[in-house]
């Protein structure tokens, strides 16, 4: 049997809960129901970090951040890292990105043989938080609520005009795959920015939900002092006071998020076109790096262990995996040993020190044993939080909070902390050998720090004098596109049509 072809969708901050058995019913994603009718679906996956760099990080080696370095969205991912591109294309893969990843550092291919395009965001150490100053507030990068505040529609934006990009060089690099001038199997990663905010949307997909019963969270706002602790430090990194959102505000953002869903539909499906144009087959992943939290409690964005930032949608339409839905909770750590026990790669030498597990078993009615891990150590903390979920229960913990137990079966809105009623002790004794047995908060404290001071300086440094930034940069081989005089016209037509002869 030969080697499987294999395409993997990223989307950016996509919200778990608004995929409960694929897409819901009243989101606009045809092409993303489609793909769920065929898929394992996973109704509760998580992300290993519920922020860009670290959540990514770990998807792709399927380590968590702890194991990675890569806290927040200025920590270098080491090239010493085997990530799935690296494991695929060392068993014969030809490997390829298209779009967002977020690799921090000068290695921005981390194991991809071919990249189409640059990358959304900096790749440097500019974006570094602090924890020798808390509460400070670095205002020309960290999320505030201008997002909100801004919400509307527009044709083109800074990350629409990316991800047509992404998706355009997506659709011409399955275009010629299909031409088969490379035998090895292959593995492409369409990476999309959106539905990330701002939240601004072209007026067609606006359009869509004018009258969608969903502009409003099923958790409105809650006065600041009856936040959990985190909660309040991630609107102080907000700068919630400095707004004054509104409930047209809140529905505004939340309709431009549901249409750039369906903007992201319409460009899988212009990838998804091609492939079936081509006559290809190939193992299809869809995921997200985290969630947004959507106005739920007030709360923006990600950062946070809640189930609007932290869970993701996660379907793969596979031959070796049943089409249904998987409720146990699992990661997007296990995405890597996933691909690569899909593809019949072996991960041996590097599984002691990985975090993810296979998902096959699962979408073959095999139950998970083991716990889902996150942690958090970026803007809005000052500690590393940790988390697991496991069961019906979540349990999350912080140096500097107090402990939170949510049962989730029972209240999946997370409106009552279990950690202080006693009939649940046990329960919370049990969560408490776990993450003792895989952390340690004093020390995870301390790496984190001495990796920000490190990046500090260094970044600070390289901003003096010559400066040569790390973006990466798109190698077009303009000899080698078309026609060209060192090509035969008759073969490089005759190659370069699919389907040929016909």
């Amino acid at each position: 049997m030969s080697a499987p072809n294999i395409l993997v969708f990223m989307v950016d901050q996509l919200n778990g809960k608004l995929f409960p058995d694929g897409p819901a019913d009243w989101l606009h994603a045809p092409n993303l129901k489609k793909l769920a009718a065929r898929s394992t679906r996973f109704e509760n996956a998580y992300t290993a970090s519920p922020l860009c760099a670290p959540g990514r990080a770990s998807f792709m080696s399927g380590q968590l951040p702890s194991a990675t370095r890569v806290y927040d969205n200025a920590a270098e991912f080491a090239s010493s890292i085997p990530t799935y591109a690296h494991h695929l294309r060392r068993a014969g893969y030809q490997t390829c990105l298209s779009g967002k990843m977020h690799f921090v550092g000068p290695d921005q291919l981390h194991g991809f043989e071919e990249r189409l395009t640059t990358d959304v965001y900096p790749p440097d150490f500019g974006w570094t938080p602090d924890y020798r100053k808390p509460g400070e507030r670095i205002d020309w990068w960290y999320h505030n609520m201008g997002s909100v505040t801004g919400a509307g529609v527009a044709e083109i934006t800074n990350q629409l005009e990316y991800d047509d990009e992404v998706a355009y060089h997506a659709t011409r690099k399955v275009y010629d795959l299909g031409r088969g001038n490379d035998a090895r199997p292959w593995m492409l990663t369409v990476s999309f920015t959106h539905p990330h905010d701002p939240y601004v949307a072209r007026k067609k997909y606006w359009d869509l939900y004018n009258d969608c019963e969903h502009l409003l969270p099923e958790v409105g706002a809650m006065d600041y002092d009856d936040h959990d602790q985190h909660s309040q430090r991630i609107f102080d990194a907000n700068d919630w006071r400095s707004f004054d959102i509104t409930e047209e505000n809140v529905k505004r953002s939340r309709q431009a998020y549901f249409a750039n869903i369906s903007y992201i539909d319409d460009k899988i499906g212009e990838v998804m076109e091609a492939l079936e144009a081509t006559r290809q087959e190939a193992i299809i992943v869809f995921v997200s790096d985290h969630g947004d939290m959507l106005g739920e409690r007030g709360l923006w964005f990600k950062m946070s262990f809640y189930e609007g930032s932290a869970r993701v949608p996660l379907m793969i339409a596979a031959p070796q995996m049943n089409a249904g839905l998987v409720q146990e909770p699992v990661s997007n750590l296990d995405i890597c040993p996933t691909l690569c026990d899909l593809a019949g790669v072996s991960m041996n030498e590097v599984m002691p020190w990985t975090q993810g597990e296979s998902l096959v078993p699962l979408g073959q009615g095999v139950q998970r044993k083991n716990p889902v891990m996150i942690e958090y150590a970026a803007e809005a903390s000052y500690s590393p939080l940790i988390c697991l979920r496991h069961g019906r229960w979540k349990y999350t913990n912080c140096a500097l909070d107090p402990e939170q137990l949510f049962d989730m079966q029972a209240d999946p809105l997370e409106m009552q902390n279990l950690a202080d009623v006693s009939e649940h002790a046990r329960v919370l004794d049990v969560f408490r050998r776990m993450a003792a047995e895989r952390w340690d908060l004093e020390e995870f404290d301390a790496e984190v720090r001495q990796s920000q001071a490190a990046r500090w300086v260094v970044y600070e440094a390289l901003r003096k004098g010559g400066h040569f930034p790390w973006d990466y940069q798109p190698l077009q081989k303009a000899s080698e596109r078309y026609m060209r005089n060192h090509m035969d016209l008759n073969v490089l037509e005759e190659r370069q049509r699919f389907p040929r002869g016909e």
